[in-house]
């Protein structure tokens, strides 16, 4: 049975395997997945974070943890959690593969190779699996776009919230190394928050106002 009090929140980086030895990942820390995490839980929350591979280190105390490496785990895990029909909301924060090979290589690719052409493919849109879940779910996505002016970036925020059927979007960008992120629901914009504590705080109170 659901709660208001349970959040899903997935972070961190997203592998999809080359071969048996290589992958395809992005740098994403998972800095903001322990940032929500910690937020949610001072705000009486009981979150559940799915985190990608790389180490990380967090003194967070009353927060369940389950590790993920790959694309296909972090699906599977998404599938097995929201199932459960025990969340009040998931707040989609990792940074996940858009493109995959369209074959991993069964063994080992030999160093000593001069050339390697890989062909990609585009993965499932996992923010598009939330659309078949109870409605009262709360649905949160992150559009990241790493140098976006503020018009472009809130449009593309906008464009997710629509075309993923969200309640709400963080648009974030890191333009000359300064974080800028607009928290974004109904077409609504908020201000710009220039740290994700900042937004992070905001964020965790707009989801407590729609779960009154």
């Amino acid at each position: 049975m659901a709660t208001k009090k349970r959040i899903l929140i997935t972070s961190g980086p997203t592998w999809v395997a080359i071969d048996k030895a290589r992958v395809i990942s992005n740098i994403a820390s998972g800095e903001t997945g322990f940032i929500l995490a910690d937020q949610l839980k001072k705000s009486g929350f009981e979150p559940t974070l799915l985190l990608g591979p790389g180490y990380f280190h967090s003194d967070l105390k009353g927060i369940k943890i389950i590790r993920f490496n790959y694309f296909l785990q972090l699906e599977a895990l998404l599938k097995k959690e929201l199932k459960k029909n025990t969340y009040a909301g998931v707040i989609q924060a990792a940074a996940v593969s858009d493109y995959r090979p369209d074959k991993i290589i069964s063994g080992k690719i030999s160093s000593s190779k001069l050339k390697w052409q890989i062909n990609l493919l585009p993965t499932r849109k996992l923010l598009d699996s939330f659309k078949g879940l109870k409605n009262n779910l709360i649905r949160v996505g992150f559009k990241y776009e790493p140098d976006a002016d503020d018009p472009s970036l809130i449009k593309a925020g906008v464009n997710l919230l629509k075309k993923s059927y969200l309640d709400l979007v963080v648009a974030n960008s890191n333009k000359k190394g300064n974080y800028r992120a607009y928290i974004i629901e109904n077409n609504i914009c908020s201000k710009p928050f220039l740290s994700k504590a900042e937004m992070a705080k905001r964020l965790v109170k707009l989801i407590e106002e729609r779960l009154k």
